[in-house]
């Protein structure tokens, strides 16, 4: 297991175990000393669980980042109910870092697989993480993420940013 996946896990299990969260540890390794965007997603037997992230870090390092995101994922998601004990064996972590965003001219520079995206109208922001089982094209990837941000799949004046990401199960 890679050890930014390990340092979601123990921070899940520690708060779902004892409602402490976790601190973050003194040796980082450099991935873990970078500030970046990071999103947990949790599966159980293959199914979406939990997912939560920042598009911009708001911590001071990837290590913290994970820690209060794997937590969140974990008792935060609005889709689903908080995790309980007795799940956590069943669950799979993975965790996407996301590399700086850039601003989409033409969605012929998309691709669902490579890139994810950010869709903003006004103060409204949707996000969806690259290569995500089931979204194949980009009409379907720009779709969900409308939605996501509560603006309508119809409406073309929005702004669109691409994004990479480092994915570690």
């Amino acid at each position: 297991m890679h050890p930014l996946v390990r340092l979601a896990k123990q921070a899940v299990e520690e708060y779902v175990k004892t409602g402490r969260v976790l601190k973050t540890p003194k040796e980082l390794s450099e991935e873990m000393k970078q500030k970046a965007g990071v999103f947990v997603s949790l599966k159980k037997h293959g199914q979406l669980r939990g997912c939560i992230g920042t598009i911009q870090p708001v911590t001071d390092c990837v290590a913290s980042e994970i820690i209060r995101n794997a937590i969140s994922a974990a008792t935060e998601d609005p889709r689903f109910l908080p995790v309980a004990e007795e799940e956590l064996e069943d669950l799979d972590y993975s965790v996407d870092v996301l590399c700086p965003s850039e601003k989409v001219k033409d969605i012929s520079e998309l691709d669902p697989k490579k890139y994810g995206v950010i869709v903003s109208k006004g103060m409204r922001r949707g996000l969806l993480l690259p290569d995500i089982e089931g979204v194949n094209t980009v009409e379907e990837q720009l779709k969900i993420t409308k939605l996501k941000a509560g603006i309508s799949p119809d409406d073309e004046d929005v702004e669109i940013e691409r994004f990479e990401v480092k994915r570690y199960k």
